[in-house]
């Protein structure tokens, strides 16, 4: 399955990220690093079913996938 996890490179989203891999998903991680880090996703990089966008979700784009994960939000957002 084709997935994408928007907050990829964060706590919880790179650790979602490490289980869809393990289970041979597909999987777009989708960040602009604002909390996230690219090191939680290092060990990924490279893999053919991995890709890494630098991506804003405020700014539109277009992706083919089966489903997503929304984890995108820093750690700790002003109210």
């Amino acid at each position: 399955m084709r997935i994408l996890v928007t907050g990829g490179a964060g706590f919880i989203g790179s650790h979602l990220i490490d289980r869809l891999m393990q289970q041979g998903h597909e999987v777009i991680c989708l960040d602009n690093f604002y909390t996230g880090n690219k090191r939680n996703i290092q060990q990924w990089l490279g893999n053919f079913n991995f890709e890494l966008i630098r991506h804003d979700i405020v700014d539109p784009i277009k992706l083919e996938v089966d489903q997503v994960y929304h984890l995108a939000c820093p750690a700790s957002p002003v109210h």
